[in-house]
């Protein structure tokens, strides 16, 4: 059986806090295959964005393993982790986090210029992506003459102008009206369509069900993974009487 994309084998995140411990993640497993469309959703504290910094390798976890394209990443220094996420992933965050003196083209270019790409190359690639989001015809323009649906667009371009294996996206509509959210929301469904593996983090259902598949945490747990067509997928837990969470 071929290896999965991502797998996460019982992660553990520990953070001291005075004299107790949080359990940010709380033993983890999980697998993401290639070409699939997967929602993590939580609420605040239920340690969605501690599992997103992990699948993006920008933190390890205390115990467990976690291999991306087979590769054991978990146990990896800043630097190696550093080459294998600019290698393997694309970044999509809430803030668009475009250099506002660099034209549309330049900041879909400046990974690939740090990743050593030659400027021919790089060129290519750039217009390229930006033809998949349909700016092509703006990429001399600066992030400022764009509406803010155009330079989530221009930041989802930049992800994948670096050919990644998975196209991480963390709260991307999060800055945005909610039609224009929908808007990006279709771009993502297209380009998993097209073959990309998305993973896409956020707290909200009504994003979420744009997925293929949710998995739910709550309290550093995965109390739900399956269709995001399955009406289980939105359910919310609730507190009965006596504090104690339960499924509604």
């Amino acid at each position: 059986m071929a290896e999965h994309l991502i797998e996460l084998r019982d992660i553990y995140k520990i953070y001291p806090m005075g004299e107790e411990t949080v359990h940010a993640l709380d033993g983890i497993n999980l697998t993401v295959d290639q070409g699939e469309f997967v929602a993590i959703v939580g609420s605040s504290g239920s340690g969605k964005s501690t599992a997103m910094n992990i699948i993006g390798c920008l933190d390890v976890p205390t115990s467990g393993s976690y291999h991306l394209g087979g590769i054991d990443v978990s146990t990896m220094e800043d630097d190696q982790q550093a080459e294998i996420r600019n290698k393997m992933l694309g970044f999509i965050f809430q803030q668009y986090n475009l250099i506002p003196k660099l034209t549309v083209q330049e900041n879909v270019e400046l990974p690939l210029l740090y990743a050593g790409v030659s400027s021919e190359e790089r060129h290519e690639r750039a217009i390229q992506s930006l033809e998949r989001v349909g700016l092509a015809d703006k990429r001399k323009n600066l992030p400022s003459q764009l509406s803010g649906g155009q330079q989530q667009r221009v930041s989802i371009a930049r992800a994948l102008a670096g050919k990644p294996s998975v196209i991480l996206a963390d709260e991307p509509t999060g800055a945005l009206d909610s039609r224009t959210g929908r808007e990006v929301l279709r771009f993502l469904q297209k380009l998993n369509q097209e073959g990309d593996t998305v993973v896409l983090i956020t707290h909200d259902n009504s994003i979420a069900v744009k997925a293929k598949r949710i998995v739910r945490l709550q309290d550093g747990r995965i109390i739900y993974d399956g269709d995001a067509s399955d009406p289980q997928a939105v359910v919310q837990p609730q507190e009965d009487e006596a504090g104690e969470e339960v499924l509604a």
